[in-house]
């Protein structure tokens, strides 16, 4: 993964604006009128928010901005467009008289939001006030809909429209309005609520696909990037899919995080880099937003560092699904897949060192996990100590593992049937031909190996011993 030039990017962001505004301060008494905490406001801090935010990104990282947006003809306004404008960006607000700039005040103490109020009422525009401010932006690579459902958008359709007729890619961040009134966006990046709310639910991830092919087919629409919090990102093209694990890192505030997305996927597609890239940079980016306070954005240094730090592929749990896609792209690239599994109930010294000489067997590390039903099938009461959730989390947490599914059955035999590793791997003292699976790997051309173990250091002998204590 490599940074592109965001300096050559003009990135236009048409959508409905807003101002966060902070109030910080202690907390150190509980009101006498109600049972709730009194906060001694001592700073008030306002940033862009909504589509504003979007903005705000694409100038942060380095390319030129320019924003189309409705608001009222009021201070918070004003505020909002000083605050644009120190930025570098190009405003082109759409002030509406008897109208309030949409503002909401979040009460903070400690980095903890304490209440949030919300002063709106919904924009009645029409979309040739909004063509109109297209035009006062002559040149622009790509477009970007910043679509919160505030009222900009009574016919975004005409709006691609215009777009698509000048030969701009448009990239959606949609609400909850139909699907179908961005006909012929390029790009359409809804969470998995927003993607439910359109398509309905879906039992698998194969049904899930299905239906965001066929909503794409009927729209018109190229691809489809659904944000799926914790479990990353998924593009769906026409052909193809790819999944994208969210980055192991601690969640502090997902404020914005689809702001910082959408933003940086456009600017790194208008500055020539693939779909696919350019979503892999955005998962990156959207790992350093959630880790900060309140919404925000990401420079570009920042994202290079962490992009530094970054697997080119990914790195965490993913479903069955979404391992086959991530496999299907190692192995382009050439890399060489290892397979072990095991119940890794507590993990120990013995597992890590396992661990590690497993993934020197290859490129990339597949550990295939055994459910908590298929655990206490084969170890008994009591088992697991810890959940699924827990195990897979600490096993993702290892620099040596590049990527964790879980299984329901005794044995891993169905995934290997999906995956055909290169190498399966299992520790102990088997033969090679009592490896389960082994016949699976061989027969699709691959091999198959037994490490050792770490004497005297096993979950159940830890199991026991916390027991006797």
């Amino acid at each position: 993964m490599k940074i592109p030039r965001f300096d050559n990017a003009h990135i236009l962001t048409i959508g409905d604006a807003m101002l966060d505004r902070y109030w910080h301060g202690d907390t150190h008494r509980v009101s006498a009128e109600a049972p709730i905490p009194v906060i001694d406001v001592s700073s008030i801090e306002d940033r862009p928010g909504g589509a504003a935010n979007v903005a705000l990104n694409v100038a942060t990282l380095g390319a030129a901005s320019s924003l189309v947006a409705a608001t009222g003809q009021d201070e918070m306004s004003d505020i909002l467009e000083s605050k644009l404008s120190s930025s570098g960006i190009d405003c082109h607000f759409i002030k509406v008289e008897g109208m309030s700039t949409i503002t909401k005040v979040r009460l903070v103490s400690r980095s903890q939001q304490m209440i949030r109020a919300d002063f709106e009422a919904l924009f009645d525009i029409d979309a040739d006030q909004v063509v109109q401010g297209m035009d006062l932006v002559p040149e622009y690579d790509s477009v970007v809909l910043s679509d919160y459902d505030k009222g900009l958008f009574s016919d975004p359709s005409s709006i691609i429209e215009n777009a698509r007729k000048k030969g701009r890619p448009v990239l959606v961040d949609p609400k909850f309005k139909p699907f179908s009134a961005y006909q012929g966006a390029t790009v359409i990046k809804p969470n998995t609520l927003e993607l439910k709310n359109a398509v309905g639910d879906w039992n698998s991830e194969a049904e899930m696909l299905k239906k965001c092919r066929d909503l794409m087919a009927g729209i018109d629409c190229e691809a489809m990037l659904v944000t799926r919090a914790s479990e990353g990102m998924t593009l769906i093209e026409r052909r193809e899919e790819s999944h994208f694990p969210a980055r192991t890192r601690e969640v502090y505030d997902t404020s914005g995080a689809g702001d910082t997305v959408i933003a940086v996927l456009a600017a790194s597609l208008a500055s020539g880099q693939t779909l696919k890239d350019s979503v892999a940079l955005a998962n990156v980016a959207a790992g350093i937003v959630v880790s900060h306070f309140g919404v925000t954005s990401v420079s570009g240094p920042e994202l290079r560092a962490e992009v530094d730090l970054a697997e080119p592929a990914g790195k965490g749990k993913m479903s069955a699904e979404q391992l086959v896609a991530a496999v299907q792209v190692s192995r382009g690239r050439g890399e060489r897949v290892v397979f072990t599994n095991g119940c890794f109930d507590i993990l120990h010294a013995g597992h890590v060192n396992y661990l590690g000489d497993a993934k020197r067997e290859g490129d990339r590390l597949i550990v295939a996990i055994n459910s908590d039903e298929s655990v206490h099938r084969l170890k008994g009461k009591g088992r697991p100590i810890n959940p699924l959730d827990r195990r897979m989390t600490m096993l993702a947490g290892l620099a040596s593992v590049d990527w964790v599914v879980s299984f329901d059955g005794d044995t891993p035999e169905a995934l290997l049937h999906m995956l055909k590793p290169d190498v399966l791997v299992k520790g102990g003292d088997y033969g090679i031909d009592q490896v389960v699976g082994a016949d699976i790997v061989r027969s699709a051309g691959g091999e198959v190996k037994v490490l050792s173990l770490e004497e005297d250091c096993s979950t159940s002998a830890l199991v026991e011993k916390i027991r006797d204590l």
